[in-house]
């Protein structure tokens, strides 16, 4: 009989976020797979958690779900965490989820915590529909992605590093315009949880003067729709003569 993947969400910063259902799962199941034995070991250690453990990275995971998957298939109950929020979701998981359905294994994600939901809903911009883009490329291909976004209607999300967070404004603004509404929330359920709001012109200039750390999450406004139908409605008589011969 088939064994099961647990995909389990822990905390982007408070262990109180920590739910009873996934500290049961942890304790039940067969082998933990960590994206880091050592980050997660303090959370195992402060729940009591004492499951076996094995690390599983964006660098080993292509090797290591080969490995995985027979482990599943005899029966074994595995579950799988990231340093912190959901794995998958600009974490490792995504592989290894893939490779389970492929091979008709069960897999459940248990709900919890995810930096990006509570950055957008505290951003007080439109989250009825939006778009989440995690980390941008640093290089090939950047370029490239903001000019695809640049018309976006909808909300966008993006996480970036405190050491590039002011250059990725900076280009936000080349690419979206310094009017646009953004946000930058950071320490996300930390004890230093911070929320900015503004332009992104307004951000660039607080950002200059106030150098950021921590976890970052930015949320930028969509294309407002009276920019999107905008028509230039002399367009038909451009590159025709007034005068008639």
């Amino acid at each position: 009989m088939a064994g099961k993947l647990y995909i389990v969400p822990t905390p982007v910063g408070n262990l109180d976020d920590m739910t009873p259902r996934a500290v049961s799962v942890l304790r039940q199941a067969s082998l933990i797979l960590a994206e880091d034995t050592r980050t997660s070991s303090v959370l195992m250690r402060h729940f009591d958690i004492t499951t076996p453990m094995r690390s599983h990275h964006k660098f080993n995971e292509h090797e290591g779900v080969d490995g995985i998957i027979p482990l599943l298939e005899a029966g074994q109950v595995i579950a799988l965490v990231s340093d912190a929020g959901t794995p998958g979701i600009s974490d490792p998981g995504f592989l290894l989820a893939r490779e389970c359905r492929r091979h008709d294994i069960e897999v459940e994600t248990l709900p919890g915590a995810t930096a990006f939901v509570p950055a957008l809903v505290n951003s007080g911009l439109p989250c009825d529909r939006f778009v989440f883009e995690g980390f941008l490329p640093q290089k090939k291909g950047r370029a490239t992605r903001l000019a695809e976004l640049q018309s976006q209607p909808r909300t966008m999300v993006f996480y970036e590093s405190p050491l590039r967070l002011l250059k990725t404004l900076q280009q936000f603004v080349e690419t979206f315009g310094p009017d646009r509404e953004a946000s930058v929330v950071r320490e996300i359920s930390k004890l230093h949880n911070t929320t900015h709001n503004g332009t992104l012109a307004q951000l660039v200039e607080y950002f200059t003067a106030n150098q950021p750390r921590g976890e970052i999450v930015i949320v930028v406004a969509g294309q407002p729709v009276e920019t999107q139908n905008k028509v230039d409605k002399y367009a038909q008589f451009k590159g025709h003569s007034s005068i008639d011969n």
